[in-house]
């Protein structure tokens, strides 16, 4: 998640970027007791991903993923494989934070596919050591390998949108 260095939150969380957020809520069965076993298994995913990376930065990122991987982020090229995206997940945790909660789940029929969406902040400070926050939206598409072990085969993400009410506002001077 480069821009995510690819990651996610929950539905009326809003973030700023100002460093002033909400909490998101955790989904869980007892938040929303209409998820799907499948959609359980992903978000169960999702939350070691996040845990991870948490610990171990970018190197523990680029780990998730399958050999033939994609990501896709806002403003940036397509990253294809997994060496490729190793080679730009190479962040530290101590110098940039990535997290995020999943929002949403949702397994395919065959249980071998699935996706999380969500919301993710990354933290890190500029030259200057002043606070910089990113936020946006990201989906991951997880995929179950032959060896029975799930993989990140797509991971994309966008940047956060504007507030409500600030899309047709005139900058002020």
């Amino acid at each position: 998640m480069t821009a995510r260095p690819m990651l996610a939150q929950i539905p009326s969380a809003q973030t700023s970027l100002d460093g002033l957020t909400q909490k998101p809520t955790p989904v869980s069965p007892l938040t929303n007791p209409m998820l799907s076993d499948g959609a359980i298994q992903l978000i169960e995913l999702e939350s070691k991903f996040a845990q991870d990376v948490a610990k171990g930065g970018g190197k523990a990122f680029a780990n998730w993923f399958a050999d033939d991987a994609v990501t896709l982020n806002n403003g940036q090229p397509v990253v294809h494989g997994k060496l490729a995206i190793a080679a730009k997940a190479n962040w530290d945790p101590k110098e940039y934070q990535l997290s995020w909660t999943p929002e949403g789940a949702q397994m395919g029929s065959s249980n071998d596919m699935g996706f999380t969406w969500g919301h993710y902040e990354g933290r890190s400070k500029d030259k200057n050591g002043q606070a910089v926050t990113i936020a946006g939206r990201y989906i991951t598409i997880w995929k179950k390998m032959p060896d029975g072990e799930w993989k990140v085969v797509m991971d994309a993400s966008a940047n956060e949108p504007p507030a409500a009410g600030e899309c047709c506002v005139v900058p002020k001077p």
